[in-house]
């Protein structure tokens, strides 16, 4: 075992900035949503989104975001490219198509007196631009263009007045205006002219269906695994039904009435985040443990002024350049106890258009009275682990959280608990967090050796921290040594070892639903990479097609053991823990002491524990998955790297291309 004491990083780490680190907890004031062309951000999004680009191209920006205009100084940089001359002429058709649409639809509305008056005051502000008044004195749309003359000479429809058909071609052959309406159509007795809409015809799919159920239905149909992917924007809706939720679909009442709430997180919007609770839980207690310090405290504190039920507690960071990156959930109910492990951070954007992780437990139920804080524990430790993870922040505000904990029977807890907390952890202690917790965990109820020694292991994560000269001083053996444990033994030949990491490349992020924006919450800073490029040569592709979400940038954080052939998983693990020491831990002094500098937490699956068997069967085609079935995040097999391609780095410019939105990426 190497000793890393003397490869201890000496800046702040950047695989523990969930987001630009210069961005400021937005104010009251700043908490105004306005409105996009393609979805609505919150005034953090855009800040972040503006802290990267120059100065003038922000307010260009700024200004554009309001008329709907594309940014003529961004277009400018665009046209440069013959391809970006084309996806800005795509853009531009898809524009006016939609213009079209917009006026066709304006048009039937219009038809109808009384129909007009329950309009909106948008669609009524619509139907008087020059565009639209000029279509309605033509005579273009479709479905009006056949004239009372014409319809005696062609054949009449089937559907008649109420054909819900809008395609031009079929109102060319074929008359909807009986003989004998024919002459009541200046009175206005058509049943067309009266706006009587035709009836519209609405299929319902499977994942439709699903989506319509309540949260704790999607919840029930998770187990026994009960890993989720948050919901994203912007996808099709045959993704976001089973194995998905929303923030207020676990804040909701389906899944239990809640009494008091406690939110471990890194980023906070206090508005945003009371909006994620139902109207009768709003009032309710909720403690909210952070690791602001100074400017970032105090903002975070005034956002919460005006919500009386909410309090604080500030967790100690006690290492340098340490941050707090958990993100837990701690719903108390009347009937029992609910954690929540997840990788978002408690902001809108965060929960918008992001590939996340959610594990949910059940409802935990109350012990008898009298009984021992030690009862109530699962085969995993879950209780004793959590317990000894939350006492790590030694802060009164928590001591009635434990308690809550100690008097709940949590023993039908079926994943283990990863926690890192910071210090410096010696003898027994060196095992309880980090990596060397995975690893005895690992060494202990992990996958036997003759089965698994020589499976792949997967890294996938939205950061990545300094890892030193070469693969030897961390990533390649101390690391690598704990991802491939195998029952009785971390003695595993590593050259057999094939450790595959699942990071985006700079098309992935720039395709992406949010475009570049999206690569301020995957920070990867140009002077750590240059003094790791040894680390490239291990990179695959973000890909997601089984779960829908090519195009949504993963911020969750997961590690798994694959079976050669893609199909089995002998552990999957979701965790707050990018790929750095800040997180994982790093060994000093010749091994006998693990360094960590944050507060990170995730849970571990074992086959044996869910599915009582040896491996899972895994795989990411969300359609086709069984009810024991591990269905990951992400495509297998991964796809390496070509030469061609660069991992995201966020703080280098990005002109070679557009992204999906028009804009360039320019870090100031």
């Amino acid at each position: 075992m190497s000793d890393t004491d003397s490869d201890v990083t000496i800046e702040p780490d950047p695989s523990d900035w969930d987001l630009c680190p210069n961005l400021n907890i937005p104010t009251n004031s700043s908490l105004s949503k306005r409105q996009k062309s393609y979805h609505n951000m919150s005034d953090s999004e855009e800040e972040e989104a503006s802290i990267k680009l120059p100065a003038a191209i922000q307010r260009q920006n700024t200004e554009d975001s309001h008329s709907g205009r594309s940014s003529p100084k961004l277009l400018k940089k665009i046209k440069k490219s013959p391809l970006s001359k084309t996806l800005i002429s795509n853009s531009l058709q898809g524009e006016k198509s939609a213009v079209l649409d917009s006026e066709s639809d304006t048009n039937n509305s219009a038809r109808s007196k009384k129909s007009s008056e329950s309009k909106s005051v948008s669609r009524k502000e619509s139907r008087d631009t020059p565009a639209l008044k000029r279509k309605h004195s033509s005579g273009d749309s479709p479905k009006r263009s056949p004239s009372a003359k014409s319809s005696e000479v062609l054949p009449l429809c089937r559907y008649g007045s109420k054909c819900y058909r809008k395609n031009p071609e079929h109102f060319k052959e074929f008359s909807h205006i009986p003989k004998d309406e024919d002459n009541s159509i200046e009175s206005g007795s058509n049943p067309r002219q009266r706006g009587e809409s035709p009836p519209i015809k609405r299929q319902k799919t499977g994942a439709s269906r699903v989506a319509a159920k309540e949260p704790i239905d999607v919840f029930n149909h998770a187990q026994p695994t009960s890993f989720f992917l948050t919901k994203v924007h912007g996808i099709s809706n045959d993704y976001n039904g089973t194995y998905t939720m929303s923030l207020k679909d676990i804040l909701s009442e389906s899944m239990g009435n809640l009494q008091e709430s406690c939110q471990f997180n890194y980023m906070f919007e206090i508005p945003w985040l009371m909006q994620q609770y139902p109207a009768s839980f709003r009032q309710k207690p909720l403690l909210c443990v952070h690791g602001f310090q100074g400017g970032q405290k105090s903002a975070l504190e005034a956002e919460a002024r005006t919500y009386t039920n909410i309090k604080f507690c500030q967790a100690r960071l006690e290492m340098p350049y340490g941050t707090h990156h958990t993100k837990m959930m701690f719903l108390l109910y009347s009937n029992g106890l609910r954690v929540v492990i997840h990788t978002s951070n408690l902001i809108e954007r965060d929960w918008h258009q992001k590939t996340q992780g959610i594990w949910i437990s059940p409802v935990f139920p109350k012990l008898k009275s009298g009984a021992s804080a030690t009862q109530g524990d699962s085969p995993t430790h879950f209780k004793r682990d959590l317990l000894q993870y939350v006492a790590a922040y030694k802060a009164y505000q928590l001591k009635d959280w434990q308690d809550h904990l100690s008097r709940h029977d949590l023993s039908s807890a079926n994943v283990f608990i990863v926690g890192s907390v910071p210090g410096r952890h010696m003898a027994e202690k060196k095992h309880c967090f980090g990596h060397m917790k995975l690893r005895k965990v690992l060494n202990e109820h992990g996958p036997p050796k003759e089965q698994t020694a020589k499976w792949p292991v997967i890294g996938q994560f939205s950061s990545i921290g300094s890892l030193g000269a070469s693969k030897e001083n961390w990533l390649a053996v101390e690391f690598l040594q704990s991802l491939a444990t195998v029952k009785g033994t971390s003695s595993v030949p590593l050259a057999s070892v094939e450790l595959k990491l699942i990071f985006p490349t700079v098309d992935n992020v720039r395709t992406s639903l949010e475009g570049y924006p999206a690569g301020g919450s995957i920070p990867y800073s140009i002077n750590v990479a240059k003094k790791q490029p040894w680390l490239h040569s291990y990179f695959h592709h973000w890909r997601s097609e089984g779960r829908g979400r090519n195009r949504a940038m993963p911020h969750i954080k997961t590690y798994c053991r694959p079976s050669p052939g893609w199909e089995e998983a002998a552990w999957f693990l979701v965790t707050s823990s990018n790929l750095s020491k800040a997180a994982w831990g790093a060994l000093e002094k010749k091994g006998s002491q693990l360094m960590i500098r944050s507060y990170e937490i995730g849970v571990l699956f074992l086959p044996m524990y869910m599915v009582k068997k040896s491996v899972f069967k895994c795989t990411s085609k969300v359609k086709e998955a069984g009810q024991m079935t591990l269905v990951l995040p992400y495509d297998l097999p991964p796809r390496p790297y070509t030469r061609e391609d660069k991992p995201w780095i966020w703080d280098i410019a990005h002109k070679e291309l557009p992204d999906c939105n028009g804009n360039m990426w320019c870090p100031s």
